[in-house]
């Protein structure tokens, strides 16, 4: 086994994951590495098919294969339907440090607002570029017209959510409301992380009953929408775990070019993840029968304080 291993696990571990789960478990072969869907840290009611814990699978995959080019490892990337899972093969190479690369350590989900400035034509050529996967599209989605749209799914699935009392509390119970809860756990939202003060867990618990609701949370988010320079839709060919590590790896890439552009990027993926409104977002989308995977805003604001990660140990089989 590389003596690098490690390293390359921690900065895969910086990758996107729902509510900052890292549902993965990092197997080390002599010449690679397996990704392997670590089900305990599931999210059953906004998540039950399991779609985004694959996902965020590809996120990984897809930060380890950057880390390893530039260890000097050229990654291969497959999967075997007998293991779900993403698998790493390593081969000896030159090191390749690219922009994507010194991107990892900085990528984050920016729930801040942004200025609504346009993004160049060269900028959104290299997204798309970034985004392009085996079976995966993006759509890219500009103008107040087809914002405002968004931010109507937005409203629909976040009226949906907020009203069901399980979804509630899976959120609540992955919310890390101080410092001091957030490195203990090393994991889950850190509350400045979603622009909420560090304070005891009793207090955030209260604050949130009281204050969360989807009239709040659509204030919030018609008016950080429409203050994008625009959203990105991913979508894939197929809908089953190939393809959805598939997506995640495509985000992955676009996220890391975006934050190598400079530009900041969030998830706004309430249409997708309501499983009645799922077909109606696809539908105006124009898609067809494909399922909508992934919703990003794009734009350009500040950073915000980032989520922890567990620690690298913790994660190796």
């Amino acid at each position: 086994m590389n003596k690098s291993y490690p390293d390359l696990v921690r900065q895969a571990t910086l990758a996107a994951s729902s509510h900052n789960t890292q549902p993965w478990t990092f197997r080390l072969l002599a010449n690679g590495m397996d990704i392997l869907p670590d089900f305990s840290r599931r999210l059953p009611v906004v998540d039950p098919d399991d779609h985004h814990l694959f996902a965020s699978l590809g996120c990984a995959a897809e930060n380890l294969l950057h880390a390893s080019a530039a260890a000097g490892l050229q990654g291969h990337y497959s999967c075997s339907p007998g293991e779900p899972g993403a698998h790493i093969h390593f081969e000896k190479a030159a090191p390749s440090q690219s922009p994507l690369f010194e991107a990892i350590p900085h990528r984050q989900c920016c729930r801040s607002d942004y200025d609504g400035s346009a993004i160049s034509g060269e900028q959104q050529r290299l997204l798309e570029a970034a985004a392009q996967g085996t079976g995966v599209s993006l759509l890219w989605l500009t103008g107040s017209q087809k914002l405002e749209a968004v931010t109507e799914y937005v409203a629909q699935g976040n009226q949906a959510q907020l009203g069901d009392p399980a979804w509630r509390k899976e959120l609540k119970d992955w919310v890390r409301f101080s410092a001091a809860e957030a490195r203990r756990t090393g994991d889950g939202l850190y509350g400045p992380v979603m622009g909420n003060p560090s304070v005891p867990r009793w207090l955030g618990s209260l604050a949130m009953r009281l204050t969360l609701s989807a009239k709040s949370q659509n204030t919030k988010d018609s008016r950080q929408i429409r203050q994008s320079s625009a959203v990105a839709v991913f979508f894939s060919e197929a809908d089953d775990w190939q393809h959805w590590i598939e997506v995640g790896r495509s985000y992955e890439r676009f996220a890391l070019q975006a934050t190598a552009l400079g530009l900041a990027t969030a998830f706004i993926n309430q249409p997708v993840e309501v499983a009645a409104l799922r077909p109606q977002f696809a539908a105006w989308l124009g898609i067809g029968g494909r399922r909508p995977d992934l919703v990003v805003r794009v734009g350009r604001g500040p950073a915000m304080p980032r989520s922890m990660r567990r620690p690298v140990d913790e994660v190796i089989a």
